[in-house]
C-alpha cells in the first residue's frame, strides 16, 4: 500500500427513478448505457481512471495509479466534458470533486480510500443539477487555472463543521500546465508603470498607447498577463496580428470585435450581423466593421480604410464609455500599415471614455515605423532588457522542480540562457525531463536549439502532430489536425504536447464546436515548422485550406489564400511548377482576397494578393484588379503601363467592360500624372461609350474623371451632364455615398460661379447624405466647402470651425491628400484672422504631405499661397521660391491654378519692382480663366489686381476693377477670400 496525493471526482445521473418510471425498460437501458459511456470517454481522454460504478453513479480518481502535476485540473475539465455531453443527450448530472492523500495499493490498483473520497461523494449530493461543486483542497490546486464561483459552506453529513465549495465554470487553459506559477521577477518598475498609465486613463477618460519592445522570449507576454490579471471591473479584448500579413488587415481588430459581440466564424451571417449590430452605436459603424472583420460575406460597395479607422473609434469609444477598456494588440511588428494607422487614430481620437491599447512588439517595428508613438503626449513605450544575474537566478529557483542544482549547473544556465526569461524556462523543463546532469552537459547554445532538442525527445506521433499544428499557425484547432491526421484521434497526443508545456488549450475558439489551442510561444511553432520537409509542408498547408473552406466557408478566406499560396510555392521549388488544379484553385482565391482587400482599403496587400493571383493564373480581370490596386496606391507609372495592357487585352477580347474600366484608370493618371485634361477627358468619354448601368460604380468613376477633365479647362456649363448623369446612376443604384458625391460636386460647382444660395442648398443636402451613408470622405468635404463659403462671405468664427473640424475629421481618418486640401483652406482662414504663424505651418505642413504623391492639383496652390504670405511677412527672395514652384507644378491646362498661381507670382514680381512683369502675370492669370465659369477665381485675381494698380497710380483702372469686384460679387467683404 501507498499513500498518494489524488483528485477524487464523482458523478451523479440526476432523477434517475423518474427517467426509469416514464420509459420503455429498452429505452431507459440505452439512455443509461449513453450516459456511462460519456462519463468513461471524458474522464479518460482526461487521464483518469473510472473506479468503479454504483446504480446511476460513477466514481473516477485522477492521479492513480500514475500522478500528474495537474489532477486536479484535469478532473474538472473532465467534468465539464460530462456536463456538456450530458446537454446533447438532454440528461443532466450533478458532480463532486475533492482533491487529498488517499491510500491506494500497490501496483496498478485504483482502488482509494480516505477523505478526499467521502468529501467528493457528499459534494456531488449537494451539488444542484448541472453543478460542479469542488472542494477547498482541489481549488487550491486549481487556483489560476480554473473559473469558479463562490457558494461558501456546505453542510457535510458526519462532519461538525460546514466545507467550503466552490462551482467550477469553465477551464480557460491560460495557465501553464506543467510549471508552477512562478512570482514576476525583475520587472517590478515596467509593471508599476504600466498599472500607472492604465491608471491615467481611468482618471482622464481619454486613450493611452502603450508599446511594449522586447525580443521573443524576453517576457513582454508575462508581463502584460500580469497587469491583466490585476483588473477588476474592466473589459479586456486582445488580439493577434498574423506574420503572414496579407490580406488580413485588420485580423486583431476581427478577433477583439468577435470577442466583444459573441461571434463565432461559422456563425451565419444574419446571426453574425445581428450579433455585431446589437454591440455597436450605430448600423454605419456595424456595417464598416462587418466589412472590415470579415463579418460580411458579399462586400457590397467599398469602403475607405479612413472609414474604417472611423468606426473602429466610435466603437472602441462606446465600450470605453461604460467601463475601462484595455485593447491588446500582439505581435504588431507584423501589421500592416492601415493597422497601425487605426491603432493611433484611435490614441488620438476616442474622447470621454478610458481607453489603454497595449501593444507587444519586437523591436523591429521600429525599422518600419521609426516614429511608432511620437509625438503623442498620451503614448508611451518601454522595452524590455534580459534579465540580470540575481533576478536569473532568482527565476531558476522558482523554476527548480528537482530542488537546489548546484553551482556548476546554475553557471552555465546563467552563461547560455543570457536572461532571457523563456530560454531559462525552456532549459529547466529539461532539467526537470532530462535530469540535471545529462541537461547541463548539453545545453544548446540558442533558445531554437533547445526547442528543436525537446521535440527531437518527442514520440513519433506527438512530433508528427506538433509539426501538423504549426503548417496551421499559431494557433490551430483540433478538428483541423484531425483532418490533417486523415481522421486519426489527436485528442490524446494534445494532451501529450499540454503536458509538455509545448502547447496550451484557449478558453474560447473562434469556430464553433471546435477546441482551440496554441503554442505556447512562438518560436515553439517556427522551429517546429522548420523541421518539415518542403513536400510535406505543401501537403498540410493546401489540406488545411481544404479544411478551411469546408468548416468556415468564406469567413476565413484571406487565411485559406495564404496557404494555398504558401502550398503552391512550395510544390514550385520542387517541381519547377505547382499542380495546375492547386495553382487554379490558389489564384481564385487569392483573387478573392485581393478585392476584400480593396473594399476594407488595405490597398498594399490588395496589391500583393491580386500579382501573386495573376503569376499563379494570369486573367484579364485579376490583371485589371492588380492595375486598380496600384491605382489605389498612387503608383502612377505601374497604372499607366498595366491599364494600358488590360486595355489592349480587353479590345483583342471583346471585352467591354474591362476595357471601359481600364481606359478611366489611364484617363485619370493623364489628369493626375500629366497634367492633360483635354486628354484625360476623351479617354473618359471612351470610357462612357463601353460602360453600361449594370455596374453603376464603374459608370460613376468614368463621369466623375470626365467631369474633373472639365472643370480643369473651366468647362462648367459644358461638364453638367456629367453631374446629373452621376446623381441618375446613384439614386438608382441606392448608393448614397455615391449620390453625396454628386451633390457635394454639384455644389462646388455653384460655389466657383458665386451662386452662393444654390451652393449651400447643395451642401446641406451632401451633409444629410453623408451623415446617412457613414461616410467620413464626404462630411470633411462638405465641412471644407462650407468653410470656403464662410470666408468668402467674412464670417471668419464661422469659417474656422468648419475649417478646423474637417481637418480634424481627415487626420483622425489618415487621408494624407484630403489633409492637405483640408490645411491649406485652414491656412487661409489662420491667415484672414490674424494667425499667420499658424497659417504658415499649415501651408507647408500641406505641401509636406502632397510633394511625395506627385500631386499637381493642391500642391501649386498651397505653394503659391505660402508664396503670397513670405511675401507679406517681409520675405520676398522665400516667396518668390515658392512662387516659380508653383507656376512649374500646375498643369498646362489648369484654368483655375494657372490663373491664381500668376497672379501670386505678379504679387512678387511687384515686391521686386518689376512692374512690367507682374502686369504681363496678371494678364496671363485673366486670360487663362476667359471664357470659363470661374467667376470666384476672377474675383480673387481682381482683389489682387486693385491694389497693384493703384499702387502705381493707375486709380481710373483700379476703379474699373473694384467696379467688376462689385458687380460679381455685390456683398463682397473688405478682404474676400484668397483660395481657389
Amino acid at each position: 500500500m501507498e499513500r498518494k496525493l489524488a483528485t477524487v471526482l464523482f458523478v451523479d445521473l440526476v432523477d434517475s427513478s423518474a427517467l426509469v418510471a416514464a420509459s420503455d425498460p429498452e429505452i431507459v437501458r440505452r439512455r443509461v448505457t449513453q450516459f456511462f459511456d460519456r462519463v468513461s470517454h471524458c474522464i479518460e481522454t482526461h487521464g483518469g481512471t473510472v473506479e468503479k460504478f454504483a446504480g446511476d453513479a460513477v466514481m473516477a480518481a485522477f492521479g492513480i495509479p500514475q500522478s500528474h502535476e495537474d489532477d486536479a485540473e484535469r478532473a474538472i475539465r473532465a467534468a465539464l466534458g460530462v456536463l456538456e455531453s450530458m446537454r446533447e443527450l438532454e440528461l443532466e448530472a450533478r458532480i463532486g470533486i475533492e482533491a487529498g492523500e488517499v491510500v491506494t495499493d500497490d501496483g496498478d490498483s485504483t482502488f482509494a480510500t480516505g477523505e478526499a473520497v467521502n468529501l467528493a461523494a457528499r459534494l456531488q449530493q449537494n451539488a444542484e443539477p448541472g453543478q460542479i461543486l469542488v472542494g477547498p483542497a482541489a481549488h487550491r490546486l486549481t487556483l489560476g487555472r480554473v473559473e469558479v464561483d463562490e457558494v461558501g459552506p456546505v453542510d457535510v453529513r458526519g462532519r461538525n463543521e460546514p466545507v467550503w465549495a466552490w462551482a467550477a465554470v469553465s477551464a480557460d487553459g491560460r495557465a501553464p500546465a506543467r510549471v508552477a506559477v512562478t512570482p514576476l521577477i525583475g520587472r517590478e518598475h515596467e509593471l508599476e508603470l504600466l498599472e500607472n498609465t492604465f491608471a491615467r486613463a481611468v482618471r482622464d477618460r481619454r486613450a493611452h498607447l502603450f508599446t511594449v519592445y522586447g525580443e521573443p522570449g524576453v517576457g513582454k507576454t508575462r508581463l502584460t498577463n500580469e497587469f491583466l490579471a490585476s483588473l477588476e471591473g474592466s473589459t479586456v479584448l486582445a488580439g493577434r496580428c498574423l506574420p503572414y500579413g496579407e490580406s488580413i488587415t485588420y485580423w486583431p481588430l476581427a478577433e477583439m470585435v468577435k470577442g466583444a459581440a459573441d461571434i463565432a466564424d461559422d456563425d451565419p451571417l444574419d446571426v453574425a450581423i445581428e450579433k455585431l449590430r446589437q454591440c455597436c452605436p450605430a448600423d454605419a459603424v456595424a456595417d464598416l466593421l462587418g466589412l472590415a472583420t470579415g463579418v460580411l460575406e458579399a462586400v457590397h460597395g467599398e469602403r475607405s480604410q479612413q472609414e474604417i479607422a472611423w468606426a473602429a473609434r466610435e466603437w472602441a469609444q462606446l465600450m470605453a464609455q461604460t467601463q475601462p477598456l484595455i485593447l491588446v494588440f500582439e505581435d504588431i511588428h507584423w501589421a500592416e500599415e492601415p493597422l497601425l494607422e487605426l491603432i493611433e487614430h484611435m490614441t488620438d481620437w476616442v474622447r470621454d471614455g478610458s481607453l489603454l491599447i497595449l501593444c507587444l512588439s519586437r523591436p523591429e517595428l521600429l525599422d518600419i515605423r521609426s516614429d511608432w508613438g511620437g509625438g503623442r503626449v498620451r503614448a508611451t513605450s518601454i522595452e524590455l532588457e534580459p534579465l540580470g544575474e540575481a533576478d536569473s537566478e532568482q527565476l531558476i529557483d522558482a523554476l527548480s522542480e528537482v530542488g537546489d542544482i548546484s553551482p556548476e549547473t546554475r553557471r552555465a544556465l546563467l552563461e547560455k540562457t543570457g536572461g532571457n526569461p523563456l530560454f531559462l524556462e525552456e532549459v529547466m523543463l529539461t532539467v526537470a525531463e532530462c535530469g540535471e546532469e545529462q541537461a547541463a552537459a548539453g545545453i544548446p547554445d540558442t533558445l531554437q536549439a533547445l526547442i528543436a532538442a525537446r521535440i527531437d525527445r518527442l514520440g513519433s506521433g506527438s512530433k508528427a502532430m506538433l509539426q501538423r499544428a504549426s503548417v496551421i499557425g499559431r494557433s490551430f484547432w483540433a478538428g483541423a489536425l484531425e483532418h490533417l491526421s486523415a481522421g486519426e484521434s489527436v485528442e490524446e497526443t494534445l494532451e501529450d504536447l499540454q503536458l509538455r508545456d509545448l502547447v496550451v488549450k484557449q478558453s474560447r475558439s473562434s469556430l464553433s464546436n471546435e477546441t482551440a489551442y496554441r503554442f505556447k510561444h512562438v518560436l515553439i511553432r517556427d522551429v517546429a515548422y522548420a523541421s518539415l520537409t518542403k513536400s510535406a509542408r505543401a501537403t498540410h498547408h493546401a489540406r488545411f485550406a481544404q479544411w478551411l473552406s469546408e468548416r468556415a466557408g468564406d469567413e476565413l478566406l484571406e487565411i485559406r489564400a495564404h496557404h494555398l499560396d504558401h502550398a503552391a510555392s512550395l510544390l514550385a521549388d520542387l517541381d519547377g511548377a505547382p499542380p495546375a488544379e492547386l495553382a487554379r484553385e490558389a489564384a481564385a482565391t487569392l483573387q478573392e482576397a485581393g478585392r476584400r482587400s480593396l473594399a476594407r482599403e488595405a490597398n498594399q496587400a490588395a496589391r500583393n494578393s491580386l500579382l501573386r493571383a495573376v503569376e499563379l493564373e494570369p486573367t484579364l480581370e485579376r490583371r485589371y484588379l492588380a492595375a486598380k490596386a496600384a491605382w489605389r496606391l498612387d503608383d502612377l507609372p505601374a497604372v499607366a503601363r498595366e491599364m494600358e495592357a488590360v486595355r489592349e487585352e480587353a479590345v483583342r477580347t471583346g471585352d467591354r467592360v474591362l476595357e471601359g474600366k481600364a481606359l478611366t484608370g489611364i484617363a485619370d493618371v493623364v489628369l493626375m500624372r500629366e497634367a492633360d485634361p483635354l486628354r484625360a477627358r476623351e479617354l473618359a468619354e471612351q470610357a462612357l461609350s463601353t460602360l453600361d448601368d449594370a455596374d453603376p460604380a464603374a459608370r460613376f468613376d468614368a463621369l466623375r474623371v470626365a467631369w474633373h477633365a472639365a472643370y480643369w479647362v473651366g468647362h462648367l456649363s459644358d461638364a453638367e451632364h456629367y453631374l446629373t448623369e452621376q446623381l441618375t446612376l446613384a439614386r438608382a443604384a441606392g448608393r448614397k455615398d455615391l449620390e453625396s458625391i454628386a451633390v457635394l460636386t454639384r455644389a462646388d460647382t455653384f460655389w466657383a460661379r458665386l451662386e452662393l444660395d444654390e451652393a449651400r442648398a447643395q451642401l446641406q443636402e451632401a451633409r444629410e447624405l453623408a451623415e446617412e451613408s457613414g461616410t467620413i470622405n464626404s462630411r470633411g468635404r462638405v465641412l471644407m466647402s462650407w468653410a470656403k463659403i464662410y470666408l468668402l462671405q467674412g464670417h471668419l468664427e464661422q469659417a474656422e470651425e468648419a475649417a478646423q473640424e474637417s481637418v480634424q475629421l481627415f487626420s483622425e481618418a489618415g487621408a494624407v491628400w484630403t489633409v492637405a486640401r483640408s490645411l491649406n483652406i485652414a491656412a487661409w482662414v489662420s491667415w484672414a484672422t490674424g494667425n499667420i504663424e499658424k497659417a504658415e505651418k499649415q501651408f507647408r505642413e500641406s505641401i509636406r504631405l502632397l510633394k511625395p504623391i506627385g500631386d499637381r492639383a493642391t500642391l501649386c496652390e498651397s505653394q503659391r499661397g505660402l508664396a503670397e504670405l513670405l511675401l507679406e511677412r517681409g520675405r520676398a527672395e522665400e516667396a518668390e521660391r515658392f512662387a516659380l514652384e508653383a507656376r512649374e507644378t500646375v498643369g498646362p491646362r489648369d484654368a483655375t491654378s494657372r490663373a491664381t498661381t500668376a497672379a501670386s507670382l505678379a504679387l512678387v514680381r511687384a515686391a521686386q519692382g518689376r512692374h512690367e512683369d507682374a502686369e504681363e502675370l496678371f494678364r496671363a492669370a485673366f486670360d487663362a480663366i476667359a471664357g470659363t465659369d470661374f467667376r470666384e477665381v476672377e474675383l480673387e485675381v481682381l482683389e489682387r489686381y486693385a491694389p497693384f494698380l493703384r499702387d502705381r497710380g493707375l486709380n481710373d483702372e483700379a476703379d474699373r476693377a473694384d467696379e467688376r469686384r462689385a458687380e460679381l460679387f455685390p456683398a463682397a467683404p473688405k478682404s474676400a477670400a484668397r483660395i481657389a
